[in-house]
């Protein structure tokens, strides 16, 4: 009696070949993916931080038209962490636009005048005026980084503007 040799199973050289360019392929793909992925994070960080800013002078701009005499000092909390008080009233006495400068943490860090060294946001406060009796409007735009100027014709990386509206 003649017995038939086992066949071995397995995978030829070629389909070997094919299966390892195939995945190498779709690697090379990925990775060419991941540089903009992480713009896109980056740029997703930014715009949050910068809505926070907003979020915040929206807050102080609401709060002030409602503060009274003498309570300013308390608008930054005990610790006294931003300067606040030369937007006091302005709703009624400022017709320029304010400029304010933010770290990446949303602290802020300068008012007006030149970017500080550590600024990496620019928020611009433009004053609709005149407010009325019972409304105030306000324009804020957030921008970074902090050394380009929107309005003097520089192209910043992003921005984020918003339109506050206060009842008095």
């Amino acid at each position: 009696m003649k017995r038939c040799p086992p066949e071995t199973a397995g995978f030829s050289l070629v389909e070997v070949t094919l299966a390892l360019g195939v995945a190498a392929l779709c690697l090379i793909t990925l990775l060419g993916l991941l540089p903009a992925g992480v713009k896109t994070q980056q740029t997703s960080i930014q715009q949050t931080t910068a809505n926070q800013i907003i979020s915040q002078i929206f807050s102080f701009l609401r709060a002030d038209v409602r503060l009274p005499p003498g309570q300013l000092n308390k608008v930054c909390g005990d610790n006294n962490t931003c300067d606040w008080s030369r937007l006091h009233d302005h709703w009624r006495n400022r017709g320029l636009p304010d400029t304010l400068y933010f770290t990446n943490d949303a602290k802020q860090v300068g008012l007006n005048g030149a970017p500080p060294a550590n600024a990496v946001f620019r928020a611009t406060i433009a004053y609709r005026t005149p407010p009325t009796e019972t409304t105030a409007l306000a324009t804020v735009r957030v921008s970074w980084p902090a050394p380009v100027d929107p309005d003097n014709g520089g192209v910043p990386a992003g921005s984020v503007m918003a339109t506050i509206a206060v009842n008095r």
